[in-house]
């Protein structure tokens, strides 16, 4: 099969391009290119034809576009025209105050966006990759920007792969690939083999990948690919698709076209009305700016921008940085949480975690990743016995001194370098009280056979005095055979069982030196004492099993997506969960032979996807989507960028992710641990509570006002208030209060609900409730209070205008306190809980009080002082919404949320 190319005819590495297929030689010829490597003349001309070896970079967006995206809102939108309507008739002081509220908004908003990006700038690594070329047969160091097809790249221990390479030669080479593939363990890398066209990205063994890091051995390599066409570049480029809209715009675009169409059609009927009336036209016109500004909730975009800011900034100090501000609520609307395993769920270092000795008795090890101190316990949580003890010290120093790694701590900062299964077995060591640099003054060593792949196993020949010994561990098949006096039936009972738990099986052994101490040898490495077996894995991180849980009894799936290998990953997932058995898994290669309603049936099934590739990993999340998931997708490496960009809200890793991974994702975990996420979950739903709160708030007094338009129509009374007393109740003295209302505190029983339903409004059938019942009542109210100041106490229409207005202030105050909770009592919420909404009521109603009697602000607003006595009627009147609003919530609130959470208990997330 001829390769896809590049222009002009060079081959390019792509998911379907063939370069683990081809024999070294085809790949020289087909990049015209030697073992000398280029010259500087022809890279020089590749580099101009081709281009630099550099992703595709996102840049940082500009205060103006930030600006812009505060202001593409629909609620702006439907202020905008507010102020066009009331700018039209000349109602220059609506026109301010609607302009002023966005201005409050859009700064808000466009400050914590920016703070947000500014955070997350700060997260990243910069890495200047200088690698070792060969050009006319001399080595030199370039800049990783230079480098060209056809190029040869000599690599070492501790060395990035700079761009895709077909393996020329390889001698001992492992490589993780975690951060493109997801594979948690270090492959082990040949330039030989020719592989079949269809092998997965993570089994390529004869390529070195771009942006993979080389932990031993050393190899020569072919560029078979720069920037964009590379593995990593390939999955950059998918980044360039719309990712999925936040759950709270989806909301509020159909709750804002809802008001927008309300407010059509009550302007146009009451309008219809008026002028059957016999109404002239410029009093239809200012009714109907009245009833505008009366519907539409104006303070409710500057509110719920303080909402999220507020919950951002709680986020931030439960380690969650927030790059959008509707992430904030996305992530609290999630039904399912699409994880990755390595680094997110576990450590993303190798741990010995088990030890079974040659007699079958089995010791657990705690302490993950580079924790430097552990304790043993047996299986049933029992204390090491002291003979077995003896037999474990003898088991870590073997594989401490066989072992080419390092580890150390540097100002109280663990470090460490080396092939990944040479520093768990330091560890051991270190946890056992022996270090590596101690263990080396005791012991010389005198000679050594270091790992390879193809013998398996590395050894040491060490001298105490006079005294020597040799040490050996690796693969078990091949250090049983070394030793004598093994219980093979024992020996390979033990080795099932670590191996069918997902762990990697490293045997260790001892032996007495030879008779001439010369060096060590193969030969030598015979009539070894076997000493036991060492379970490694990436371990669960603490807290993972426990965020799982929580997770899901909040009502939220979780799903495991990983490069990894299926056995390796079932083991992660039974430890999360025992009920994730085997057949709830789904390999890439499974999936891949799937279509259509088998596609969707089996994804839906599944609980762990293991080997899949990138783009399989964004399929997966849009079959869930389509599923009707509200989707949130963890991840930290450059394979989990596609799928982060495309959930409806992605979660990157900020301590151990990729660049690639949080420029592609809406919130940043900056201590990588998915006990982080649940909280950021907690908040998310406490910011969409406190988002309900303000628009019950709001609503309810729109409901009020507007039908008090309605009874005064029917009746045939002038409008009860002009439509800058509506605007200066909604905007300053409302204003006040629906902002106090974004700091309450989370709900007792936030996280024992079940998540809101993906499709769910925010003005669904409980707020629609509870807006009438709050607003009916208060609308008889005060239209009472109207029709006797006016028509029985013969007030004029200023006067009566003036005690209902007060009238509703009051109610506002007092509705505040039931709008801190839709089905707890107002009366079991401390004040303490907030102080800032008991400023705010406190401020408000003095606002109200000087404005009665500031002469320029009191004309303006055709309000004045009243006598005592009326002020006891309005509070006496206004304090029963308090009432109304406990009745409701006695009655309907909270049964429906008991029978909520039943439901929750009876059906538990995905098992």
């Amino acid at each position: 099969m001829r390769p896809f190319t590049h222009a002009e005819g060079i081959p390019a590495l792509t998911p379907r391009n063939p370069w683990h297929s081809l024999t070294i030689s085809d790949a020289f010829a087909a990049l015209d290119a030697n073992v000398e490597g280029l010259s500087q003349a022809e890279a020089g001309q590749r580099l101009e034809k081709y281009g630099p070896n550099r992703l595709p970079e996102t840049g940082r967006p500009s205060r103006l576009l930030i600006v812009l995206r505060q202001l593409n809102n629909p609620l702006t939108f439907i202020l905008f025209a507010a102020a066009a309507i009331a700018l039209f008739l000349g109602e220059k002081t609506d026109s301010i105050f609607i302009f002023i509220v966005v201005a409050i908004n859009v700064a808000i908003g466009a400050f914590q966006e920016w703070r947000a990006e500014e955070s997350a700038a700060s997260l990243k690594k910069t890495l200047r990759i200088k690698p070792t070329v060969i050009r006319s047969g001399a080595r030199h160091t370039i800049d990783i920007e230079e480098l060209v097809l056809g190029d040869i790249v000599h690599l070492e221990s501790g060395s990035v792969v700079p761009a895709d390479l077909r393996l020329a030669s390889a001698h001992d080479l492992r490589i993780d690939e975690s951060l493109l593939t997801g594979e948690s363990k270090p492959v082990a890398k040949e330039s030989d083999p020719v592989l079949d066209e269809e092998t997965p990205l993570g089994d390529r063994r004869n390529m070195a990948l771009a942006g993979a890091m080389v932990v031993a051995g050393r190899a020569t390599g072919i560029v078979c690919a720069t920037g964009e066409a590379t593995a990593i570049g390939t999955i950059a480029t998918m980044l360039g698709a719309r990712g999925a809209r936040p759950p709270l715009l989806i909301r509020m675009e159909t709750f804002s076209a809802r008001i927008g169409a309300f407010i059509v059609l009550l302007t146009a009927l009451l309008g219809v009305a008026f002028y059957l009336q016999g109404a002239p036209l410029a009093d239809i016109f200012l009714l109907s700016v009245a009833l505008a500004v009366s519907a539409i909730p104006e303070g409710l975009p500057a509110a719920i921008t303080v909402t999220l800011a507020v919950a951002s900034s709680r986020m931030g100090k439960r380690n969650v940085i927030v790059r959008r501000l509707p992430a904030v609520e996305a992530l609290g609307s999630c039904t399912l949480i699409a994880t990755d395993k390595t680094g997110t769920l576990t450590v993303n270092r190798l741990t010995v975690k088990k030890l079974i000795l040659p007699d079958g008795a089995e010791y657990d090890i705690s302490g993950e990743g580079l924790e430097l101190s552990g304790a043993l316990r047996t299986e049933n949580g029992a204390a090491c016995d002291p003979h077995h003890l003896e037999n474990i010290r003898l088991l870590a120093r073997a594989g401490a001194l066989t072992n080419e790694a390092d580890v150390g701590e540097i100002e109280g900062v663990v470090e460490a370098r080396g092939d990944s299964v040479d520093i768990a077995f330091l560890v051991l060591a270190e946890k056992l009280g022996a270090r590596k640099k101690d263990l080396h003054a005791t012991y010389r060593q005198q000679s050594s056979l270091p790992y390879e792949p193809k013998q398996g196993y590395s050894a040491s020949l060490d001298i105490e005095t006079e005294n020597g010994f040799i040490s050996a561990k690796g693969a078990p098949e091949i250090v049983l055979d070394m030793c004598a006096g093994v219980d093979r039936v024992l020996a390979e009972k033990s080795l099932h069982r670590l191996a069918s738990a997902g762990y990697r099986v490293i045997a260790v052994a001892q032996g007495a030196t030879p008779q001439d101490k010369t060096p060590l040898e193969q030969s030598h490495l015979n009539n070894l004492e076997f000493l036991g077996f060492a379970g490694l894995i990436d371990p669960l991180r603490k807290e993972a099993a426990q965020a799982v849980a929580s997770a899901r009894a909040a009502g939220v799936d979780v799903r495991m997506i990983t490069g990894d290998h299926p056995e390796t990953a079932l083991a992660i997932a039974r430890q999360l969960d025992p009920s994730w058995a085997p057949e709830t898994a789904l390999t890439g290669a499974e999936l891949a032979k799937l279509k259509g309603e088998a596609l969707r049936r089996r994804v839906n099934e599944a609980a762990v996807f293991a080997r899949v590739e990138p783009a399989q990993k964004t399929l997966i999340v849009k079959e869930l989507q389509d599923e009707g998931h509200f989707v949130a997708v963890t991840g930290d490496g450059v394979n989990d960028a596609p799928a982060l960009k495309a959930a409806h809200v992605g979660v990157a890793m900020g301590a151990g992710g990729t660049d690639v991974a949080r420029a592609a994702s809406d919130l940043i975990i900056t201590d990588d641990n998915f006990a982080s996420i649940v909280a950021g979950i907690e908040e998310g739903r406490a910011a969409y509570d406190n988002i309900r709160k303000i628009v019950w708030l709001l609503l309810a007094t729109a409901v009020t006002e507007v039908m008090i338009f309605v009874l005064a129509l029917a009746f045939g009374l002038p409008i009860p208030l002009t439509a800058v007393q509506i605007l200066w109740m909604n905007l300053v003295t409302e204003g006040i209060q629906d902002v106090a209302l974004a700091f309450e505190k989370k709900e007792p029983d936030l996280m024992h609900r079940p998540p809101r339903k993906p499709r769910e409004p925010i003005f669904n059938r409980q707020m629609i409730e509870q807006c009438l019942v709050i607003g009916a009542y208060v609308s008889v109210l005060s239209f009472g209070l109207y029709y006797y100041l006016h028509e029985m106490r013969g007030l004029d229409v200023t006067a009566a205008r003036n005690t209902v207005l007060l009238f509703l202030v009051s109610f506002h105050n007092f509705h505040a306190f039931n709008c801190r909770s839709e089905t707890r009592s107002a009366f079991v919420i401390p004040f303490r809980a907030n102080p800032i909404l008991i400023a705010g009521v406190a401020g408000a109603q003095l606002t109200h009080i000087l404005a009665m009697h500031l002469p320029g602000l009191s004309g303006v607003l055709e309000i004045s002082p009243v006598p005592l006595y009326e002020w006891g009627i309005v509070f006496m009147l206004g304090a029963t919404v308090v009432f109304a609003g406990e009745l409701y919530k006695l009655f309907i609130a909270r049964p429906r949320a008991r029978a909520l959470r039943a439901m929750l208990e009876e059906t538990p997330a995905h098992a």
